[in-house]
């Protein structure tokens, strides 16, 4: 019996337009929509392959009145821009050459050619739009039932081709991968690790942060370090840091934070972390928060004074690091202290530094006492400025 896919995207009006444009039994859906549909999770991109060259697709668009853009023209990818979101149509391919890092393709018109060049066998599930007919040239059905992750054909030759399938692997496996793990993947990661070197920066922090980002990546990260991987990427790395964080996180009901689950992993140490960040390519928002992370020193402290100088979420960061109770912060609003400088100055202190020392002070107190209303602050003020005098 053949085994068609279904699914309400699959239904959508902007989608058979699409469709209609492409022309019947000239796309197919393939990849992350096909996989994630069979495995009944949200579909969140939806990519098709097309035998029709790319200035065709995009003629065949425009006569149908669908916006594209030719966001990949160069690989063969054209964006159709529909109501209900993005979908990227790629023309069949084939490599002609690639040196881990980039590829150069030529156009065919092989659908089993153009599955032979994609990384793993649960990528490389077609489905025919109307039919729903699921076309799987290298075992990608069965691999996803058993939730067995694994490179299609030669897992060295798939990661010579593109390095950064090393990480990529390891992010599978921990979205979709069950124990044991594929022999040959692992081997062939561990054994071709350090070409990891040759990659951007950039895309090596990307895919760690995507990884990190997952429900429960310490299983998966501790094997990375047993394997040789971790230490090519970050060396610096604690996986037991990490387990112990994603275990607090689960107990208490606490979001995966891929950003935190880094910091984890990091000593703490400041400038370390903020050397990882810049290594990661990451935001400046993003490195001080990392930096934040890396300024703690033994156990967090009254966390809503920690919100209120680091703010909610490196004090949610500092805490389940340290496997405190979050609990506290749950709706907790940071508030204003109410004090202004133009008050000190109108009760007789002069403008300048005299003005922001006694501000200080009088605002370590107010947090000390947990954030007491306008009528104590102003008592502190007065006991600050007959401190002051006497």
């Amino acid at each position: 019996m053949t085994e068609r896919l279904d699914a309400p995207w699959m239904h959508r009006e902007d989608i058979a337009e699409l469709v209609a444009a492409l022309g019947e039994g000239n796309a197919r859906f393939v990849g992350g929509a096909v996989r994630d549909t069979r495995l009944g999770l949200p579909v969140k991109d939806i990519d098709m392959a097309t035998v029709l060259l790319p200035d065709e697709v995009i003629a065949r668009l425009k006569e149908a009145g669908i916006r594209n853009v030719p966001t990949g023209i160069d690989h063969g990818t054209v964006t159709a821009v529909l109501p209900g979101g993005p979908v990227e149509i790629t023309t069949l391919r084939h490599d002609v050459s690639t040196d881990g890092r980039r590829a150069t393709i030529a156009f065919a018109n092989d659908w089993q050619e153009d599955a032979a060049r994609r990384d793993f066998t649960i990528n490389a599930l077609y489905a025919d739009p109307k039919s729903g007919q699921i076309f799987d040239y290298f075992g990608g059905k069965a691999d996803l039932a058993g939730r067995h992750v694994r490179f299609i054909g030669d897992a060295r030759q798939r990661i010579r081709e593109d390095h950064l399938r090393i990480l990529r692997y390891f992010r599978f496996q921990a979205r979709f991968g069950s124990q044991p793990a594929d022999t040959e993947a692992e081997s062939a990661c561990s054994d071709l690790a350090a070409t990891l070197k040759g990659l951007s920066r950039e895309r090596v922090g990307m895919e760690t942060m995507n990884l990190l980002g997952l429900p429960d990546p310490a299983p998966t990260v501790r094997r990375m370090a047993e394997l040789g991987v971790l230490e090519v990427i970050l060396p610096e790395a604690d996986p037991q840091a990490l387990a112990d964080l994603v275990a607090c996180e689960q107990a208490q009901g606490a979001c995966p934070d891929a950003l935190r689950r880094l910091a984890a992993l990091l000593p703490a140490q400041v400038p370390l972390a903020e050397q990882v960040a810049s290594r990661f390519r990451l935001s400046g928002a993003q490195k001080k928060r990392l930096a934040a992370a890396a300024a703690r020193d033994g156990e967090p402290g009254d966390p809503h004074a920690l919100a209120y100088r680091l703010g909610i979420d490196s004090a949610l960061d500092r805490m389940l690091i340290a496997g405190a109770d979050i609990a506290p912060l749950e709706g907790w609003d940071i508030p204003v202290f109410p004090l202004k400088g133009g008050r000190i100055v109108a009760r007789g202190v002069g403008a300048g530094p005299e003005v922001a020392r006694i501000l200080h002070r009088v605002e370590d107190r107010w947090i000390a006492e947990g954030f007491p209303d306008e009528a104590r602050v102003e008592a502190l003020l007065d006991a600050e400025l007959e401190s002051r005098s006497a």
